[in-house]
């Protein structure tokens, strides 16, 4: 029997026993035409704008203003080191030590520059291993890899599919794939939660199984950075890299993060490319000496970052590490189990959750699918006032996020649903 109840006056109850839900004032609410708060359900598209960011960023337009080249050392929060600011709540997001992350470039930028160093074929073991279903950009990432070490993209890329019929991928196919073809596979590069499905991968499972194999194992951690516990450090895996716009709330196109192992920390002989923001700080700008790389993270920077878009990451990273990343982990699977309830509760032959339903396998995402699709339900949605968003072929999917998210919200957006329905 469930816990939880149907009814507006229980989605208030729980609200107000919410620890968390003052931090929805902390953000701008988008709204209707008519000035009432919209339903946002899609913070693992793009996450909303803390109140506080604009006052980070005009903080440095100021100091640029006001002391031109000298911010880099004389401005209130100095450039010279500013994704310093940014590294003991992001290792703690992503659970890490601190000299395992850095905030640096885009995303995919990221990726490539991880495999540079971790993807390092042989005649023998050259093949990458994704998810089938895997994030479009990881998959054109890894096939651009495998042409540039020329190799054939769809012979030397294998697929970890899900069983005919069903939508999760399944560890035991996993590991038949590793007893087969193992010794041919360099990397394994795996989507830490799934995009399409909400899938939140055993991290230190796959791990373990591609180093038993002599694989590489690394994740794009794009819908898990700020959604659930990643613990990336304890998980063995050689790296991630991660967005930080949807969960983290850093604005559209903002910088990414990404992770290294300690183990790897001052490995000199992994193949990098790099540039002056990974040489020796104390030296970097004597400008002509040899190149001395920096220890972790740090070491595979390559340019002295955009201020800017690190100032809104700083924002809502202060957001976070006030609201503490454990509250926000619980009320998420509080929130994220109240809707799946009122889903199921529903009762209807057209939509069903694709999501796994163990919390433990899944963050804040519920991915909808509906029978015999097309985006008409998604599109209604929105004309209710309900912002998600459409994944071909069929599925909605639908982000509660507990930083900004109420259980009314939640409420609110069934109750429209069911009067679609």
């Amino acid at each position: 029997m469930s816990k939880y109840k149907t009814g507006l006056d229980y989605a208030k109850e729980l609200d107000q026993n919410d620890v968390l839900a003052s931090f929805r004032n902390q953000f701008h609410i988008p709204k209707d035409k008519d000035g009432n708060d919209l339903v946002y359900f899609c913070g693992n598209s793009l996450g909303l704008q803390p109140k506080n960011t604009k006052s980070y960023i005009n903080q440095e337009l100021e100091d640029w203003a006001n002391l031109g080249v000298e911010g880099h050392t004389e401005g209130k929060n100095p450039w010279l080191h500013y994704h310093e600011f940014l590294t003991e709540t992001m290792a703690n997001v992503v659970g890490a030590k601190e000299k395992e992350v850095i905030v640096m470039n885009s995303l995919t930028a990221n990726l490539h520059l991880m495999m540079v160093s971790f993807y390092q074929p042989t005649p023998k073991r050259y093949k990458i291993l994704i998810e089938a279903d895997a994030f479009p950009s990881d998959k054109y990432a890894v096939e651009s890899q495998l042409r540039h070490h020329g190799y054939d993209d769809k012979e030397g890329l294998i697929l970890w599919k899900a069983r005919e019929g069903e939508e999760l991928a399944n560890y035991n196919d996993l590991e038949t794939i590793l007893a087969e073809q193992g010794d041919e596979i360099a990397l394994i590069m795996i989507g830490g939660v799934n995009y399409y499905t909400g899938q939140f991968f055993d991290l230190k499972r796959i791990t373990e199984l591609g180093h038993k194999n002599g694989c590489i194992v690394g994740f794009d951690c794009a819908h898990g950075a700020g959604n659930v516990d990643l613990d990336l450090h304890n998980s063995g895996a050689d790296f991630a890299v991660w967005c930080s716009y949807k969960y983290l709330n850093s604005g559209p196109g903002s910088l990414s993060g990404a992770f290294v192992h300690e183990r790897h920390a001052n490995r000199k002989d992994l193949n990098r490319f790099t540039g002056w923001w990974s040489h020796n700080k104390k030296t970097r700008f004597r400008m002509r000496d040899e190149f001395d790389q920096l220890e972790g993270a740090e070491g595979w920077q390559l340019s002295n970052p955009p201020i800017l878009s690190m100032a809104a990451i700083r924002a809502s990273l202060d957001v976070v590490k006030e609201a503490g990343f454990k509250n926000m982990i619980a009320k998420s699977k509080e929130l994220t189990g109240y809707f799946e309830f009122l889903i199921n509760a529903l009762n209807h032959s057209d939509i069903k959750i694709i999501t796994p339903s163990n919390p433990e396998e899944r963050g804040c995402q519920l991915s909808i699918q509906v029978k015999n699709a097309d985006r008409s339900l998604h599109d209604k949605l929105t004309n209710a006032g309900v912002i998600t968003d459409w994944r071909e072929p069929d599925v909605i999917r639908c982000a509660p996020v507990p930083l900004y998210n109420s259980f009314e919200d939640v409420y609110n957006m069934v109750e429209r649903l069911k009067g679609l329905l």
